[in-house]
């Protein structure tokens, strides 16, 4: 085996490792990235990009729908969709990006070895069985990024062939005529928009009293709504007890009794932490993810874990700033003596204002405290402005939806934000930005905003969380 020195050993190039891995670089570490696979991790192969080239091929579908009551008459809107060639066309964007991510550590001088990467101790790790051959590596920090992988439930019929992934789906060859998906949760919602728009009769089991149970209960049951219209058949406070194959396909046998018969079905009931890159540590862990503190430091010192591994927030933009953050602090304790590392290091990672989505028809965004959440911390104050009201929205035809602003009493200090509609995954982050920015509804509600955007509805919510939203009727007093 060769042997290789580094300041600062990354495992895995998903967004955190691949983060990780440049930002150590441009703070003056020398810095090697592993990758059993390909980089990009789950995000960019399997997650948040293959995802969305589905779901813009839906949107065409649904927009054809809408075509004729605009005056858009076509000889025919009947759709066939191609499978093969859905799947290419997500394939051809994933490479691209996969590939500008390789090019992006080459151009940092970072070292990446192609390999399962385990940590034998704090300062070794060995690469085996990948194209770039066996090695072991040593280093004065490691960044563990190992990620995450699908949930797969233990119940009896589990293996079956006719029983997906969330990472297995994307690569489907054929439209199932009819797709059973289990969990309504982000992925399950989204996949249920997507197939429902191809041509499957799709099905949405999920254990919980509603779908997308995490978020507010108006944004749930305005998707809901949105489901149902589309022909999806949502059951909910249901578990599931056995898959069983058939001569057809699967069937699906419900705790309440009740069958679902389908072709394929989706099991999206979230991701667990993949933990298979710390294999030589004693290193804490709970409910299987790895414990880290603010600075993203496990109870090894030397050894970080952004990312899915920590459990925090698993989401790619979360995973982006913690990974930064880990980067700089293992540079500093590598003994990276660079002006970067003096000024900045150490740095902790602030995830109270991290904005989550879901890419449904129509989107949801959130970010900060529930309302019930912002309640139990003391007087609150909430206002919503409906996209109905939202010259905007109407105009392009969606006025499903609302902003929903809820403000400290005493302050207006923005405790949560939650959007549902048209342009929800761009605005919350302008919701983000003022929020760590520390900026009240007080000033939001007097920022002017261009006209007629959708954008607008938040600066009217906030003015509504304020008693004086000029677009809206006065709130009756109580």
């Amino acid at each position: 085996m060769a042997e290789n020195k580094y300041d600062v050993i990354v495992i895995g190039g998903g967004p955190a490792g691949y983060v990780a891995a440049i930002k150590a670089a441009q703070v003056g570490a020398k810095t090697a990235c592993v990758e059993k696979d390909i980089l990009g991790g789950t995000c960019l192969n399997r997650g948040c990009i293959p995802t969305k080239n589905f779901l813009k091929s839906a949107d065409f579908i649904y927009e054809l729908e809408e075509m004729a009551s605009r005056g858009i008459n076509l000889a025919s809107t009947e759709v066939n969709v191609d499978m093969p060639t859905v799947v290419k066309a997500k394939n051809k964007v994933v490479k691209k990006l996969t590939g500008g991510v390789g090019s992006l550590l080459k151009a940092n001088n970072v070292d990446v070895f192609y390999g399962t990467g385990v940590a034998k101790s704090a300062t070794e790790v060995s690469v085996s069985g990948g194209k770039s051959g066996d090695a072991v590596l040593t280093a004065g920090s490691i960044i563990l990024c190992g990620g995450s992988k699908a949930v797969k439930l233990p119940i009896p019929g589990v293996e079956s062939e006719k029983v997906l992934t969330s990472d297995e789906i994307l690569d489907i060859q054929e439209v199932p005529p009819a797709l059973a998906i289990i969990g309504g949760g982000v992925i399950g919602v989204e996949m249920a928009m997507v197939f429902a728009a191809f041509g499957s009769r799709v099905t949405i089991v999920e254990l919980e009293k509603r779908i997308l149970p995490f978020m507010e209960k108006e944004a749930s049951d305005l998707v809901l709504k949105s489901l149902k219209k589309k022909g999806v058949d949502v059951k909910t406070g249901i578990g599931l007890e056995k898959f069983e194959e058939t001569k057809s396909g699967l069937k699906l046998v419900l705790a309440n009794g009740e069958s679902v018969e389908a072709d394929k079905a989706l099991l999206s009931i979230g991701r667990s932490a993949d933990l298979s890159c710390v294999d030589g540590l004693n290193i804490e862990t709970e409910r299987g993810k790895i414990v880290v503190n603010d600075e993203m430091e496990t109870s090894v010192k030397g050894v970080f874990a952004p990312g899915d591994v920590n459990g925090r927030k698993m989401l790619a933009h979360a995973a982006f700033k913690m990974g930064e953050a880990a980067a700089v602090n293992a540079a500093k304790h590598a003994g990276v003596n660079s002006k970067e590392v003096s000024e900045h290091a150490p740095v902790s990672v602030d995830l109270r204002y991290v904005p989550s989505v879901v890419y449904s028809v129509p989107e949801v965004g959130s970010v900060g405290l529930s309302e019930a959440e912002a309640a139990e911390q003391g007087a609150i104050s909430v206002g919503s402005f409906p996209l109905a009201a939202n010259g905007r929205a109407l105009s392009a035809g969606a006025p499903d939806g609302f902003v929903k602003v809820i403000i400290d009493a005493k302050y207006g200090e923005i405790l949560g934000v939650h959007i549902v509609g048209l342009g929800a995954s761009e605005i919350i982050n302008e919701a983000a930005a003022l929020m760590s920015m520390e900026i009240t509804a007080h000033e939001v509600a007097e920022i002017i905003h261009g006209h007629p955007t959708v954008s607008e509805a938040f600066m009217e919510a906030a003015a509504d969380a304020l008693g004086k939203c000029i677009h809206l009727p006065p709130k009756k007093k109580n």
